[in-house]
């Protein structure tokens, strides 16, 4: 009975009181102290007095500013970034931005112009990119243009402009995008194409507007560093159209939902007479494929046939040596062996990515590719018992390798001995089944990242990482340990370069104190989203400087011995655990609001008890803990009742001892 007497009256007598303070919301969110602020969708009419002169960048999206006069912005004269989108602006008086001198990014996306004075612009010395998208321009008159000297990209997308030509005025000697997509033109002419004449290595986008003619000799003699026609039904009408052109980037792919032309012979013959080093031709329908589909290829460097429909490619295709990059995703094959490797001798990067049927490596079918660095095979439905020596015969330069994505693969020791030079190797998503008591990973001396997540290991075996001497990046996302837990003997150890670590959603409870012993060089964990509590916070003792996200775990309260380990770190991110917000607490909440700069994601990390501040932020709450009035006069009660308990028992004790003399 007495000690729950005791229990009760330690409660009574330690009450506390708690003072919420919870800062009132800012109208905008500050990104950067005195720099960069967003303002976005909060219904605004003007721009808050609470923006700091000093305001550089500036999202003001989603808002209501009808009209822009010289005095909206007057304020905010060291603007350099200023986003308007779908501010239901109609009117642009004149002036508007005649003090910002150091505008440099105007985005007026989404609202319905009417009017642009043709001094609205004046103001920016170097103004360089503006964003007119889907404002119902159907005239580059439309746009003022006498300061524009310095523009380099105007992106003018899902508007009503049927013709490119720029007014004589237009300076384009500085532009290098000029984003045309989704508008209504449908033919190119000479005087088009010479109004850009005096911008270089041009990157121009005609994505979406069906170009249906281009005048002989157009392009004749102009350089660009992209072209893009995506969603052009007829691929003769723009390949003929641009004879004796030079560009580096031609893309020419189409859409889903667009009725395509059959690409046959006839219809590239066009190509043979520009100069384009990478072209993209996704989503198109390759007629009749045979070698001589590919004569005007011969100058390419790089090649996308992204679902194109492919089953095979042909054997025989001749001239192709200087072609580096090739993209075969989303293709038919059942044999990586039908890609007929050996037309491309010179390959560098390869990619057979989500494949829609399920494709057999075969043996030795890419060993032609000597110079093969980077191969990408994920989404692939991969299968093999022993996997990969024989698979990759011969690409000993293979620097990057991704299964990702694949069916279960069984991994001897050394199973990637092909590829001595592998720097990153990605097998996310594939189960791997370890067929040997060392590592599959032996011998990987340059490999540098490994990405295992969810990958179903055995992570008891210890050996699973030997011979990594230079990992620094290591991803095991998803797998689980025994009792979930990271034990003091783990694959860790093996790894004492590693920089970098993930081991998120692995169903961990806890982790051993020496768990990452000889880990010196280690500055970024992410344990998030396990069912850690506080107690795993001493397996970071020896760690300092460390990026720690312990986001959506089980930690509650952190005991004040715990603290010092938290403040030697650079950043810790502790959002969506059912933090204490009482007085049980108060240590932690109070070194938690004196390094704020150390809080990742400081908006999500709130209070989960007691219940009148849940869903506070911890960084809006302050506690004021002490003894109350009550708790003053149950302490003082305390106080005399035991001074009496105290005197009776000593009249009892000493009126017992006479008794028995």
């Amino acid at each position: 009975m007495a000690p729950k007497f005791s229990c009760c009256f330690l409660a009574v007598l330690f009450s506390i009181s708690c003072e919420i303070i919870t800062s009132l919301n800012e109208t905008c969110t500050e990104k950067e102290a005195n720099r960069t602020y967003n303002c976005e969708n909060l219904g605004l009419h003007e721009i808050p007095g609470t923006l700091p002169n000093s305001t550089e960048f500036l999202e003001f999206g989603f808002n209501v500013l009808p009209t822009l006069q010289n005095t909206t912005f007057s304020r905010l004269i060291y603007l350099t970034f200023l986003d308007l989108t779908r501010c239901q602006i109609n009117w642009i008086h004149e002036d508007t931005f005649q003090s910002h001198h150091q505008l440099s990014t105007l985005v007026l996306t989404g609202n319905p112009l009417v009017f642009m004075a043709t001094t609205s612009l004046d103001g920016p010395q170097s103004l360089k990119h503006l964003f007119l998208i889907q404002t119902g321009i159907s005239s580059l008159e439309f746009i003022p243009r006498h300061n524009l000297k310095d523009l380099e990209s105007l992106y003018l997308g899902s508007n009503y402009i049927a013709s490119i030509k720029l007014p004589e005025d237009f300076l384009t000697r500085n532009l290098k995008v000029l984003d045309f997509q989704n508008n209504a033109i449908h033919y190119l002419s000479r005087k088009d194409i010479n109004s850009l004449k005096p911008s270089s290595n041009l990157s121009l986008n005609f994505k979406g507007n069906d170009i249906k003619g281009i005048e002989p000799g157009a392009f004749q003699s102009t350089v660009f560093q992209s072209l893009n026609f995506g969603g052009t039904r007829n691929l003769s009408v723009v390949l003929n159209g641009l004879q004796n052109s030079t560009i580096q980037s031609l893309w020419l792919g189409t859409f889903v939902d667009t009725e395509d032309e059959d690409v046959t012979l006839d219809m590239l013959q066009g190509l043979c007479e520009i100069s384009v080093e990478s072209i993209y031709l996704q989503k198109h329908h390759f007629y009749d494929l045979s070698p001589t589909t590919f004569q005007c290829f011969t100058r390419l460097q790089e090649l996308d046939l992204t679902a194109t429909h492919l089953k095979a490619l042909p054997s025989g295709i001749e001239g192709m040596n200087l072609l580096k990059k090739l993209v075969l995703n989303g293709n038919s094959f059942d044999q990586l062996c039908q890609i007929n490797a050996a037309n491309f001798p010179s390959l560098t990067h390869l990619s057979i990515k989500g494949n829609r049927k399920k494709l057999h490596l075969g043996t030795g079918c890419l060993e032609k590719l000597e110079y093969l660095q980077k191969l990408d095979l994920s989404h692939d439905d991969i299968d093999a018992t022993d996997c990969c020596n024989l698979q990759l015969k011969n690409l000993s330069r293979l620097q990057s390798l991704n299964l990702s994505f694949n069916e279960p693969l069984g991994l001897q020791s050394e199973a990637f001995k092909a590829c001595p030079h592998l720097a990153f190797l990605d097998l996310a998503f594939t189960h791997l089944l370890v067929n040997a008591p060392q590592s599959p990973f032996k011998g990987l001396q340059l490999l540098q990242a490994l990405n295992l997540s969810h990958c179903l290991l055995d992570t008891s075996n210890q050996y699973l990482l030997t011979g990594l001497p230079n990992l620094l990046h290591l991803n095991l996302e998803g797998n689980h340990f025994q009792d979930g837990s990271i034990s003091m003997i783990n694959p860790l150890q093996t790894v004492p370069n590693l920089e970098s670590l993930v081991l998120s959603y692995c169903d961990l409870s806890s982790i051993h104190l020496q768990a990452f012993k000889g880990l010196g060089r280690i500055y970024r964990i992410d344990l998030s989203h396990n069912s850690l509590t506080s107690s795993s916070l001493e397996a970071f003792s020896d760690l300092k400087g460390l990026y720690l996200n312990l986001a959506a775990n089980n930690i509650r309260i952190i005991p004040p011995h715990l603290l010092p380990i938290l403040s030697q770190q650079n950043t810790i991110n502790l959002s969506h655990n059912p933090l204490d917000c009482t007085c049980s607490n108060v240590y932690f909440l109070t070194w938690y609001q004196k390094n704020l700069h150390k809080v990742e994601d400081s908006e999500k990390t709130l209070c989960a008890k007691p219940p009148s501040l849940t869903g506070v932020k911890l960084s809006d709450v302050m506690l004021n803990c002490g003894i109350t009035a009550v708790g003053i006069f149950f302490l003082i009660l305390f106080l005399l009742l035991f001074a009496i308990v105290l005197i009776l028992a000593i009249k009892f004790l000493l009126r017992w001892k006479y008794q028995h003399l």
